[in-house]
């Protein structure tokens, strides 16, 4: 497998894929304008067992809530999509269907169409968030699961690498939360995830496919939907979704990581189910009140750039595409007439 993942064709793959609709950006045109040496580097490299990834570049984001975005350079995501291009599809043929964050034909608008579906078909719904997933991601609880389906030492020694790479960018992210048997050495765990890491996406997946395993498996829902650390659980009787949030908590436990207890209630779903920024009815589906402003202010913000000269019309017009494509999926007729006319 190692052989093959710095093989000349994959290294080349993965660079088409890491700068795909990035060609402009100034740190992908530096490596593609000695495009043959730079791969053969990372080549050598990775042959030898030298490759050192690079230092992170963070900032943050706020959609809505404040998170910490961690950027690999740029001849580092070309090694993770050179990893991800072999590993991908051993894991990819273990998770369950109804898992629908970073996967080929899934995505948002599916994973919202599903929870359509089962919002038709079941009375009650539990909505559950994971508390700082990221930053609470296991390095040794990960390493592990990845192990059991790559046999190969030198795929996983890149595999360590990248993972420590990323020790100590979330650890300011993260509050420090006990599990029983803790011991003194607990806050000294390896653990998080960049998120802006190919890598971390995936190995988001594979980190909490045997949690959705256990959700279908062993209490046995037959309605369920994640995409990454949001999933919701649905039935027809409340005392269960009751008792299965118990379960969860404690089965959460294992992975170490806690649940947004508070959130986690069983609803009517005909009261609305926040999920991926909309509301969703077992009628109709709503774009949730915040998305619709922020969206409204960067419009405005656009326009004012434009008038400026900082932009050209050519990018509030792709600007706008992407947010109607995005917004179409539920009932934002009136909502889209009114902000695109009333601007």
């Amino acid at each position: 497998m190692y052989t093959q993942l710095y093989s000349w064709d994959n290294l080349l793959l993965a660079y088409r894929k890491a700068s795909k609709g990035k060609r402009g950006h100034a740190n992908v045109a530096g490596f593609e304008y000695r495009l043959e040496d730079n791969l053969l580097e990372v080549q050598r490299e990775l042959r030898t067992k030298t490759y050192a990834p690079g230092e992170y570049h963070s900032f943050y984001i706020h959609d809505p809530k404040k998170r910490l975005i961690s950027a690999a350079p740029f001849r580092d995501r070309v090694v993770h999509h050179a990893l991800c291009n072999l590993i991908e599809p051993i894991f990819e043929r273990s998770f369950i269907f109804d898992s629908y964050a970073n996967r080929i034909g899934k995505g948002t608008h599916n994973a919202l169409d599903r929870v359509t579906q089962f919002a038709r078909r079941f009375r009650y719904v539990l909505t559950c968030d994971i508390r700082q997933f990221f930053p609470s991601i296991d390095h040794e609880i990960l390493f592990r699961l990845l192990a059991k389906k790559i046999a190969d030492p030198d795929t996983l020694w890149l595999v360590q690498r990248i993972l420590q790479s990323g020790i100590g960018v979330l650890s300011e992210e993260y509050q420090m939360v006990y599990f029983p048997n803790d011991n003194l050495f607990a806050p000294h765990r390896p653990r998080g995830l960049p998120i802006g890491n190919l890598t971390s996406q995936f190995w988001a997946n594979c980190y909490l496919n045997p949690f959705d395993h256990f959700v279908q498996r062993e209490l046995h829902c037959r309605g369920y939907v994640r995409y990454v650390d949001d999933f919701l659980l649905f039935s027809n009787d409340k005392r269960e979704l009751l008792e299965w949030r118990r379960e969860i908590i404690e089965r959460l436990q294992k992975f170490r990581l806690t649940l947004h207890e508070k959130k986690a209630q069983a609803r009517l779903v005909t009261e609305g189910i926040p999920f991926l920024g909309f509301s969703v009815f077992p009628d109709r589906r709503r774009l949730k009140r915040r998305k619709g402003i922020a969206f409204q202010q960067k419009y405005q913000q656009l326009l004012l750039d434009h008038a400026e000269g900082k932009i050209s019309r050519a990018q509030i017009t792709a600007s706008v595409r992407g947010w109607v494509n995005h917004v179409r999926y539920a009932d934002t007729w009136g909502l889209r007439r009114s902000i695109l006319t009333h601007l």
